[in-house]
């Protein structure tokens, strides 16, 4: 089978990138599943219940998050229902929603897809290690067929993620960067990996936003307000081919689209 995952949607320009692009990747190469990582697609900050179900019409499966999965307000209760959305699994389970799950593909295979957040520079929250392990455990109960989107700032947590998830999931795919790397590989036990899938979204940009704003920011230490930025709009993430028997990955294929005007 073949699984599709879209690289953080980043505002009004990836959303139009998503949904001209993604149904045409589905059928042109015969996509099983579709994965979103959609917590930027609110104006750079979280996600709606409207864009989400926008999403879930384009063919996505399942929308992944991360650390801004509650900037708008608007969208806690779309977050906490857990309808076909994850938020980070390493937040406390009071915060409502869910971090894990198996859902259906369209050939009727079961796939679980677990969100879980970095805390190299980000928020302290519970160990992704120990909790991905034991999140792993209890899924493969259902599926081997494993995704874990692992939503991290620092390129060493998310190897060390890769390497100690090797043969345990299907593949392990990073987020959050916005900067697409060209290290995906099948790891030795058959765990495919890379480091950051990329943003969908505006690549004319400091990773999605107006230049010069970012660039202000820098030089100046002033708090400023970020503007998606709007040109050369790309769509980033890989397609994995999946045995669907064991498991295993087969192949990961970087992707990285140009969004024809």
């Amino acid at each position: 089978m073949k699984i599709l995952f879209v690289g953080d949607v980043y505002a009004k320009p990836g959303r139009r990138a998503a949904a001209l692009l993604i149904p045409q990747i589905i059928n042109d190469r015969g996509v099983d599943f579709c994965i979103v990582n959609g917590e930027n697609s609110a104006g750079g900050f979280g996600i709606t219940e409207k864009i989400g179900r926008k999403f879930h019409a384009y063919g996505a499966d399942v929308i992944t998050t991360g650390n801004h999965v509650w900037d708008q307000k608007d969208s806690v209760s779309y977050v906490q229902s857990g309808d076909c959305i994850l938020r980070p699994a390493n937040y406390p389970e009071a915060v409502g929603g869910t971090g894990a799950s198996v859902f259906e593909s369209r050939a009727g295979i079961s796939v679980a897809v677990i969100s879980l957040q970095g805390r190299t520079n980000m928020l302290d929250l519970d160990c992704p290690f120990r909790l991905g392990e034991e999140l792993v455990g209890k899924l493969r109960e259902q599926t081997p067929i494993i995704v874990i989107d692992f939503h991290a700032e620092a390129t060493s947590e998310k190897i060390a993620m890769g390497w100690f998830m090797d043969g345990k999931v299907t593949a392990v795919l990073g987020t959050h960067t916005h900067v697409q790397t060209a290290d995906e590989q099948v790891l030795p036990k058959g765990t495919a990996y890379i480091t950051d899938a990329g943003m969908t979204g505006p690549h004319d940009s400091v990773i999605g936003a107006e230049k010069e704003a970012a660039i202000g920011r820098f030089i100046n230490r002033m708090p400023v307000r970020f503007e998606p930025a709007s040109g050369d709009v790309k769509l980033c993430g890989v397609l994995i081919d999946v045995d669907e028997t064991t498991g295993k990955a087969k192949h990961i294929e970087r992707l990285r689209l140009d969004l024809e005007d």
